[in-house]
């Protein structure tokens, strides 16, 4: 067992220069996961060989690139399904897939939902900037309803996808949120996704500085930042803004933002955060949250122990051998009938 406590951020970069354009917001992830992986390691006892980058196609898609870890950049859309088939091959690996809202939820959609349905144990890093960068500026399942860009010219007239939404409504157990420019906060999600055992999607609300610069300016404004999002934490109070004096409470079957202090409400009528609780419902609330009417949720917003399909998988086969006649290849090939030519 090596050393794990001495791992530092160098040790998880590679020597490729990282080529995403100045002022990208991969940048800010890139050197979250790499701060984050050393604590991985301490909390989990992992060496350094465990982990397996995987991606599928898109400026994120680069990321394995610059891990000095194990990393496959595979085909559009079917990250999900290779880290998919490395983890049932070998359970024992950390297995990250970093994926764009372009490649994991339009031809990667199928392959997405099932991987958080099965419930196998991979970390799913969802770079949402509501945008297709690597191609030039296309609308993505996530852009903005009314988007100008390259293939809507005069605005999209759909709906798009909200991640957490589409996360928990296909019985997802783990799922949070994060700034890109935030990496204190980032890093801290990694630790905990990876402490969890199952899918744990992190969604990464990111700049595209050149295709979509600002899109998610209205939250990321220094100036307003603090009465626009709400970090949330399971077991504190779920208070935001300058003044720490607002904060949410349920009325009747929605969330409500109320200020403390006002209308007869104090710090005992604001709702904790609870990320264990198995019942969607709030959890897909806080996910649904949008300003202005509401403040954006980083954190980790849900959390749920569940059997997980590569735990089954294993559980299956020892099952299996334990009665079956076949116990290797020689074995297989002798099965049957058998000619001779």
């Amino acid at each position: 067992m090596a050393e794990n406590f001495k791992y530092t951020p160098q040790d998880f970069k590679s020597d490729q220069e990282v080529r995403w354009c100045p002022g990208c917001g991969d940048h800010f992830v890139l050197n979250a996961v790499q701060k984050a992986l050393p604590e991985v390691s301490h909390v989990l006892n992992y060496d350094i060989e465990r982990y397996v980058f995987v991606s599928g196609i898109g400026c994120s898609s680069r990321f394995p690139y610059y891990m000095k870890t194990f990393g496959f950049h595979g085909i559009h859309g079917r990250a999900s399904a290779i880290a998919t088939g490395i983890k049932c091959a070998n359970p024992t690996l950390s297995v990250w897939q970093i994926t764009g809202d372009g490649d994991a939820l339009a031809i990667g959609g199928n392959h997405f939902i099932h991987a958080v349905r099965r419930n196998i144990d991979i970390n799913i890093l969802l770079f949402n900037n509501e945008i297709y960068g690597l191609t030039k500026g296309q609308y993505s399942p996530t852009s903005k309803l009314g988007s100008i860009t390259k293939t809507s010219p005069f605005g999209t007239v759909e709906h798009p996808f909200r991640p957490g939404e589409l996360v928990i409504g296909a019985q997802g157990k783990f799922f949070a949120r994060s700034l890109d420019i935030d990496v204190k906060l980032t890093s801290e999600i990694m630790v905990e996704a990876a402490k969890h055992d199952g899918t744990s999607v992190v969604e990464i609300l990111q700049n595209c500085v050149i295709y979509n610069d600002k899109t998610h300016g209205v939250i990321t404004d220094k100036e307003n930042r603090e009465d626009r999002i709400i970090s949330i934490r399971h077991g504190e109070k779920m208070v935001f803004g300058k003044n720490r004096d607002k904060g949410l409470i349920l009325s009747g079957l929605s969330l409500k933002v109320v200020t403390i202090g006002q209308g007869g409400f104090s710090i005992d009528d604001i709702l904790t955060h609870d990320a264990y609780e198995a019942n969607p419902g709030v959890h897909m609330m806080l996910a649904n949250m949008a300003y202005p009417e509401y403040p954006v949720a980083l954190g980790v917003i849900r959390n749920v122990k569940e059997t997980t399909y590569d735990d089954n998988v294993r559980d299956q086969v020892l099952e299996v051998m334990k009665t079956a006649k076949i116990k290797n290849v020689d074995d297989l090939l002798n099965s049957g009938d058998t000619w001779d030519v």
